[in-house]
């Protein structure tokens, strides 16, 4: 399956935090979205990586995606090294995605930066025909997205590209709070987290609304990019 926007992150809830609002928009829009996941999330002070497995199925349901994967990469120590590089080659030369949406350049939680650094890598060499890899299909063909983009997660990072969300503000909110081990603040039977405190959820929704007063709609995600990013027509700017 080709799909037109695939989000690479490392951490089940990367994707519905950062790119929430984006997945619903486009799979709502007709496009063909899938995530991916890095890691299970499996060195998180709440829940297990099971529970997590399960909690990333019920917000790929909510999202509508059409494809929810899992590299299985070490929560905490995989490395940007030819064997992580390669499982992302393959995936992305499986899906063939038009657009990739990966973690933050840079960010409190040092995987995030580190995982970023280890998609633009590897689909720069997903592009070059003398890598070689293969899937039950056979040998893969060569491919490379014409655009990669980056979140903004904790850290605040300054966007180059904003989007509107404000129709879809409630999917990307429930496909959060599908993760109940990781946000249900009333559940004390396990430590509080930076995440699980009620007030992380007001800063997200915070931050989507002031987001969305710079371009003047109620709510907004914020992304950068590497590269300059160009237009064919100026009227089409909001």
């Amino acid at each position: 399956m080709k799909l037109d926007l695939m989000v690479i992150t490392v951490h089940p809830d990367d994707a519905e935090l950062g790119a929430g609002g984006a997945i619903a928009k486009y799979v709502a829009e007709g496009k063909s979205v899938g995530i991916v996941d890095l890691t299970r999330g499996e060195l998180g002070t709440r829940g297990t990586a099971e529970t997590r497995k399960a909690e990333a199925a019920r917000a790929a349901e909510i999202l509508g995606v059409q494809v929810r994967d899992n590299l299985d990469l070490r929560d905490g120590f995989f490395q940007n090294d030819e064997t992580s590089q390669l499982a992302i080659i393959r995936c992305i030369r499986k899906y063939q995605p038009e657009i990739v949406i990966t973690n933050a350049l840079d960010d409190r939680h040092p995987d995030h930066g580190r995982a970023s650094k280890l998609v633009n890598d590897a689909l720069f060499l997903s592009g070059l025909r003398r890598i070689e890899t293969t899937d039950e299909h056979g040998v893969q063909e060569a491919f490379r997205p014409r655009l990669q983009l980056q979140l903004i997660q904790d850290k605040y990072i300054q966007p180059d590209i904003i989007l509107d969300i404000t129709d879809y503000w409630d999917i990307k909110e429930r496909s959060i709070l599908a993760y109940t081990t990781q946000f249900n603040t009333e559940d004390d039977s396990e430590p509080q987290t930076y995440i699980s405190n009620p007030d992380f959820m007001e800063s997200t929704k915070g931050r989507a609304s002031e987001l969305g007063r710079s371009i003047q709609v109620k709510y907004a995600e914020g992304f950068t990019a590497r590269k300059l990013l160009g237009v064919q027509d100026l009227f089409q700017l909001l």
